[in-house]
């Protein structure tokens, strides 16, 4: 029986599309491993927007309707087995990494198999929260600034919704360029803001951006609300518009677009690699803020996921699992 009871995991699942009740505990066979794979036992995963456009049903043209579904992208945890060829790794390596296909897996598991070209050594100066934290905001965060092409101390960026997740890794990268960085955030992140790198915070509980005089060489809208309509009346004439929370229909159509004007509409998609995140490991050495604002336990996963969707949080929130 415990020899059995050792090949059961707990797993989040999902079993048609919807809102936070859909998601249930469910138990499901442990993984095994390829010959490329490491098991990783995990002990927290982060939630990301991506999490509840799938689940709602928002992304089904790339995710499938096949049920169930699991949730979840990016964790970090301890390598409990190793394939036959892997040899960059060995057990007992505190890793985090990033799910095969993020449309169709998830790690809102108590084990996950992945390729181990997914998994990172964790820094030792951060939590198992904190690296669980890092591929899919980080990753989209340099996936941006390489769209934002050539940028200087006379580049002005605009980052809507700037202290989020994504907010959080890209101000902090985007300080090393020197750019002229302005943060839309709440009252209370203001601080946030400033301490990451933005050179003027503006508070949008009391400032409309679309009414300012100013117009930007880059808008990047994180908080998904802005929109390239509205950007474009404080856009300069050649000037891009980012856009990381893309309906799928918008992916196409973005391109097409682009051909009859100079103010494009660029979708940035996360996907993260060993190159991206050998510059956010550099970052994280070299004293990047990770903000956490909420660890949830694995038992209250659904009010996670109901706090996460609801924003306004300063950060990540993730999932310890022990």
């Amino acid at each position: 029986m415990k020899q059995l009871k050792n090949l059961i995991m707990k797993a989040i699942v999902y079993s048609n599309f919807g809102n936070t009740d859909v998601l249930q505990t469910a138990e499901q066979t442990k993984p095994l491993i390829e010959p490329n794979e490491v098991l990783v036992k995990i002990k927290a995963f982060s939630i990301n927007p991506m999490d509840w456009k799938i689940r709602k049903g928002e992304m089904k043209l790339m995710s499938g309707s096949k049920f169930p579904k699991h949730t979840g992208a990016d964790f970090a945890g301890i390598i409990e087995a190793i394939g036959s060829s892997v040899s960059n790794f060995k057990i007992g390596d505190e890793v985090f990494g990033v799910v095969k296909n993020i449309m169709k897996e998830g790690a809102s598991s108590e084990y996950t198999a992945v390729p181990s070209s997914l998994v990172w050594k964790k820094p030792k100066n951060i939590s198992f929260a904190q690296a669980a934290s890092i591929p899919i905001a980080g990753t989209a965060a340099v996936t941006a600034i390489a769209k934002m092409g050539k940028i200087n101390s006379k580049t002005s960026i605009l980052v809507n919704g700037a202290t989020g997740g994504f907010g959080m890794f890209l101000l902090q990268l985007l300080k090393q360029y020197g750019a002229n960085v302005t943060a839309v955030t709440s009252t209370k992140s203001i601080e946030y803001a400033k301490k990451w790198g933005a050179n003027t915070v503006i508070d949008y509980t009391k400032e409309n951006i679309l009414l300012q005089r100013t117009a930007y060489d880059i808008i990047i809208d994180l908080s998904g609300r802005l929109g390239y309509k509205n950007a474009k009346k404080i856009m300069k004439p050649k000037s891009i518009f980012l856009n990381p929370t893309p309906q799928p229909i918008e992916i196409p159509f973005s391109i097409l677009k682009n051909f009859f004007t100079s103010k494009k509409h660029i979708v940035v998609l996360s996907s993260p690699g060993t190159s991206h995140t050998t510059i956010l490991l550099d970052a994280v050495n070299n004293g990047l803020d990770i903000e956490i604002s909420k660890v949830f336990p694995f038992a209250q996963y659904k009010e996670a996921y109901q706090y996460a969707e609801k924003g306004g949080y300063i950060g990540k929130t993730t999932i310890e699992i022990n």
